[in-house]
């Protein structure tokens, strides 16, 4: 059947993926590939899934497990899509420093098992890969691009960095997108770099944020338009989608707090200062992983906004 298939689909950027898929799948003379008229999202938790644009309407969710070997091949050998976005992944620094084997099967295996199966049957495929497959070396000016070499600190960064390379070994044709820090609604999930942050303050934790971690970070529905957009593209290869702005942690959280309405002397006493030494963060973090965008930017029509734009216009449409 044609349709398109999202591994990891319940998941913060894989909800709002899966109302994107929907509703352009509706407009397909909009691609130079049509979206079809099924979107599968997979994962493991489908009650949490929120209504994005009500996606629940035509987004037909399934709950598997992809850790054993061949899961995914089995679900594709069922579905047969003609688009597949995987978005799955082990992506926390700590999760994969203290799982190492699991980390080796959803960043490298996975990845690679998904894209031998792609390039026999000639379906598209993006994989979406992280800015953390860098950090060992400082950024150029503008950013890391993407020919310059992966060079990680963590084992998340190095399984990523090696679940790039498969892919593209055993799907030539396929996309690897590369994502820095994501922000923006999770549908009341504390999931992300906002929404985490906002239940935090109203609890009144006083979070910690680093002013030493620099990142190039995109509002998540930006993201989502910009990969369905992608699959109705034929680029190939690496692609970095980043937002405008380099920010510390520190920094996009007094964005964060200010739209949703503090001011600026609020949102500064609401979180705390810190650095990435001050912290026990489960494994070793990038001083600066900002990834330069332009090659994204010249190509597509979605947006990719600075925060305080992308946020506002987030506000507008809720």
């Amino acid at each position: 059947m044609d349709g398109t298939l999202i591994f990891g689909g319940t998941g913060f950027l894989g909800a709002h993926v899966a109302a994107h898929c929907l509703a352009h799948s509706r407009r397909d003379a909009t691609f130079a590939r049509p979206l079809g008229s099924v979107v599968w999202a997979v994962g493991r938790d489908v009650s949490a899934v929120p209504r994005f644009g009500n996606p629940r309407d035509g987004v037909e969710f399934l709950i598997r497990d992809l850790e054993p070997e061949g899961a995914a091949r089995v679900l594709l050998e069922e579905l047969k899509p003609k688009r597949v976005l995987l978005l799955a992944a082990l992506s926390r620094v700590r999760d994969c420093e203290e799982r190492s084997e699991l980390a080796e099967r959803m960043n490298v295996d996975l990845p690679r098992e998904v894209a031998k199966w792609c390039g026999q049957r000639g379906a598209r495929l993006i994989h979406v890969s992280s800015d953390l497959v860098f950090g060992a070396d400082l950024p150029p000016v503008d950013g890391f691009r993407e020919e310059d070499m992966p060079a990680p600190v963590s084992r998340y960064g190095d399984t990523k960095a090696r679940g790039e390379h498969g892919v593209l070994h055993a799907a030539p044709a396929a996309l690897v997108v590369r994502l820095p820090l994501l922000y923006g609604d999770s549908g009341g999930r504390g999931l992300g770099a906002s929404d985490s942050l906002l239940v935090a303050v109203d609890q009144g934790a006083n979070p910690p944020l680093f002013t030493d971690e620099y990142r190039t970070p995109l509002e998540v529905s930006q993201v989502a338009a910009a990969l369905v957009e992608l699959l109705g593209r034929n680029d190939t290869g690496l692609l970095h989608l980043a937002g405008p702005e380099r920010l510390t942690r520190h920094e996009l959280g007094l964005v964060v707090l200010e739209t949703h309405g503090l001011s600026p002397d609020e949102a500064a006493g609401s979180v705390r200062r810190a650095l990435q030494g001050d912290l026990d963060t489960g494994g070793p973090r990038a001083g600066d992983t900002s990834l330069c965008g332009k090659r994204a930017r010249g190509r597509l029509e979605s947006p990719l906004d600075g925060p305080r734009e992308a946020l506002a216009k987030a506000h507008r449409s809720a």
